[in-house]
């Protein structure tokens, strides 16, 4: 005659109630969820990318169409023309006739002990770069400071009779100096030969 089991033991092999086969604690997931769930995963991460990049596409949108969010910040070159002329340390030449396509980025007037300097910065209508040196610093210390190791090219022959000289300049500039006894004129920038020319010949 077999000993009797205790009521609250249960064999480890007992077949639960519902018919459904035993599940051990340490047994792993089926592997058709165990797949569902590896697929789903690239879609979730995918469409919590699209709701972040949306919101974001729509706000560049809305920067770049209405509030000119690729225009660069222009400037008033007027009160630095006005110092400069104030200092009366050497002829104001002042750019005219340009066009609103020709943007002004910078302008500053500076003096210190070798002499003052102005200088305007612009973006042209190709979206190149382009600044005016006006000064009276020595022309052999304004030159390797404004076009590092540039080195004359000969005569520009603008229209409008100065003798204006072509120069290399630093990296992938080009500039146009004026040698003049009181003072010093520099066009120098990344900007085409003729957006140079222009500006040199806008100056009066």
């Amino acid at each position: 005659m077999e000993p009797a089991q205790p009521a609250d033991r249960v064999p480890s092999d007992a077949t639960p109630p519902d018919g459904q086969p035993p599940v051990r604690p340490d047994a792993a997931p089926p592997a058709g969820k165990e797949k569902a769930r590896s697929e789903r995963s690239p879609k979730d991460m995918v469409l919590s990318l699209l709701i972040l990049l949306v919101p974001i596409a729509l706000l560049i949108a809305f920067y770049r169409g209405f509030l000119g969010g690729d225009s660069p910040v222009t400037v008033d070159p007027a009160p630095a023309l006005d110092q400069a002329r104030a200092a009366n340390a050497f002829p104001v030449a002042t750019p005219s006739g340009l066009g609103d396509d020709w943007r002004t980025v910078n302008a500053r007037f500076r003096t210190e002990t070798d002499g003052a300097t102005l200088r305007i910065g612009y973006v042209t209508p190709e979206g190149r770069g382009a600044q005016l040196v006006e000064s009276n610093v020595p022309a052999e210390k304004l030159l390797p400071a404004e076009l590092s190791d540039g080195q004359p090219q000969g005569p520009a022959d603008l229209p409008d009779g100065l003798s204006w000289q072509r120069y290399t300049a630093r990296g992938n500039e080009q500039a146009l100096v004026l040698l003049e006894p009181n003072r010093t004129v520099i066009v120098v920038g990344d900007a085409g030969e003729t957006e140079l020319r222009r500006l040199a010949t806008s100056l009066r």
